[in-house]
């Protein structure tokens, strides 16, 4: 699904990445974890082609990422509040979202069905811009959009932070549920078994081990 080789960036002459050589079979979940400034949100950004790689590429289904757009036909991906349009209401951004994939309204409630006990009656209908919401609940609109349209490859980055722990649990569940025709990268605030890579500071590589599904 995803392959990287010899992948690096630097700023200014700085190395923040540096990876030599990753897989990423479908259906995997690939937990990255690292302290602030690992390069866990620079990797997903090179993988989303938000930034560019200072050497080495990313892979998708075999294509180059920089290279081509039709990776972004079956990925998706939330990674902070700058993919939330702050003036649009929960309902609305999930439409908006779904007008994106062609997915009618009525199939777009059906993908977040499973999230109505994440939302706990806090988000849908609550009539509330997304700016409005707090913070925690901002993170479930965006976890929730990046799963409309059935993609083949989800990007969440710290999707466990700013939730409680009975919501992280059901996020879990969720990811668990849905890595069984999709492949997860996320990055979770400390290693757990579905962890299979570290970055420790300035993005090199240090461990690596098999993600498990539960």
């Amino acid at each position: 699904m995803i392959e990287i080789e010899n992948l690096t960036k630097s700023y200014s002459g700085t190395e923040v990445l540096n990876i030599p050589s990753l897989k990423v079979e479908k259906g995997e979940v690939l937990g990255v974890v690292g302290n602030n400034g690992a390069g866990k949100t620079t990797l997903f950004s090179l993988a989303l082609d938000l930034i560019q790689a200072t050497s080495g590429h990313v892979l998708s289904k075999g294509q180059d990422v920089s290279k081509t757009e039709a990776w972004k036909m079956y990925t998706s991906a939330f990674l902070d509040d700058s993919f939330l349009i702050n003036f649009l209401t929960p309902e609305e951004y999930f439409d908006f979202v779904g007008g994106l994939f062609d997915v009618s309204p009525e199939d777009v409630r059906k993908t977040l069905e499973p999230f109505a006990e994440i939302f706990a009656g806090e988000v849908m209908g609550s009539k509330k811009f997304i700016r409005q919401l707090s913070m925690g609940n901002r993170k479930k609109v965006g976890l929730a959009a990046a799963l409309i349209g059935n993609p083949e490859l989800v990007i969440w980055d710290e999707p466990f932070s700013s939730l409680d722990p009975s919501t992280q649990m059901r996020v879990r569940n969720v990811i668990s549920r849905e890595s069984e025709n999709k492949t997860f990268l996320l990055s979770p605030r400390a290693a757990r078994k579905n962890c299979s890579l570290t970055l420790k500071w300035r993005g090199k590589c240090t461990t690596f081990g098999r993600a498990e599904k539960g």
